[in-house]
């Protein structure tokens, strides 16, 4: 090896040597150490901040996804509101009438504003059906008004009855009983109704003024939707009942996709109707309005379709 190389190869273990006994020196030692630990430190600030925004992305997922699930959950929900005894220019009927959301009347046969409202609800938007007079177990008579199915009756006066009272309301897509606590417990009769009706191609709204009433079992075996009342809106005759009442309706909700709910014009029209208007936005948060034939046709698929000639104003056609 020539005297050069030696040098050169002199020089390079040197460097070596001093190199390793700089890496074993103290001040080295530390500050390698120091350096480990500031990038131990980086590295986990780095991760902590990225688990972060990985938790906080999901979260934020989470919540728009159970926003979305409640916001479906609650157009899915419905409420019907039928209000009865219109058609006798009662107390309340413009202040029901002008309520922004969808409702359905309930429009009493042969009185004097019969054709008035039931025309002026179907302009406003609003389901028309027939409210027809029903024999009750207790009650006065002049409380039925005319053209009243009663339990002595034949078959043949009740559907002459029933089909006069379908000519005599127009617009009407359905019907509901008034009173009729008697008549609705009576398969004879209530058969022959919902027979009339199904020709016409009305439904049959059970009011439940009868524990007992064989509206829903009859509708059924007919084909007709079952539908009956939920919750009676103004059976006691102040706005503090209406009102609770009201948050009946929120409470039945909470359990059940759907919810018929009636009021009535007249002696509670004006409690019935601030009750209502007071209450939308609330009831709004919980369910979509809708008329009984929405209900009807997306529950129970009833495809009824009612006569033009018996349901609409001769004047209309």
């Amino acid at each position: 090896m020539s005297t050069r190389r030696k040098l050169h190869m002199r020089n390079i273990i040197k460097k070596a040597l001093k190199a390793s006994r700089s890496r074993k020196d103290s001040s080295y030692a530390l500050a390698h150490h120091a350096r480990s630990r500031m990038q131990i430190i980086v590295v986990l600030c780095i991760s902590v901040c990225m688990l972060f925004m990985i938790c906080k992305t999901a979260v934020a997922e989470a919540i728009d996804q159970q926003n979305q699930q409640n916001q479906q959950s609650q157009q899915q929900k419905r409420v019907a509101v039928i209000i009865d005894d219109l058609g006798n220019n009662m107390k309340g009927t413009e202040e029901i009438l002008n309520l922004p959301v969808k409702i359905t009347v309930a429009v009493m046969p042969f009185l004097p504003t019969t054709k008035q409202d039931a025309m002026e609800a179907h302009k406003r938007g609003h389901d028309v059906i027939v409210h027809l007079p029903m024999e009750p177990k207790q009650g006065k008579p002049e409380w039925l008004g005319p053209g009243a199915i009663k339990a002595n009756m034949t078959d043949e006066e009740v559907r002459a009855k029933v089909t006069a009272a379908i000519k005599d309301v127009p617009y009407a897509i359905g019907m509901n009983n008034h009173m009729g606590s008697k008549v609705t417990s009576d398969k004879r009769i209530m058969s022959v109704v919902l027979d009339v009706c199904k020709e016409y191609g009305l439904f049959f709204v059970d009011s439940r003024t009868n524990y007992w009433s064989v509206v829903p079992e009859l509708a059924a075996k007919k084909g007709m939707p079952p539908v009956r009342n939920d919750v009676f809106l103004d059976d006691v005759h102040t706005l503090a009942h209406v009102n609770r009442q009201l948050s009946k309706v929120v409470e039945w909700l909470a359990e059940h996709d759907t919810c018929v709910t009636i009021g009535h014009v007249g002696v509670s029209g004006m409690y019935t109707s601030s009750g209502l208007h007071s209450s939308v936005p609330k009831l709004k948060e919980h369910a979509q309005f809708v008329g009984i034939s929405d209900l009807v046709r997306d529950v129970w698929g009833w495809t009824g379709d009612p006569a033009t000639n018996t349901t609409m104003p001769s004047d209309a056609q």
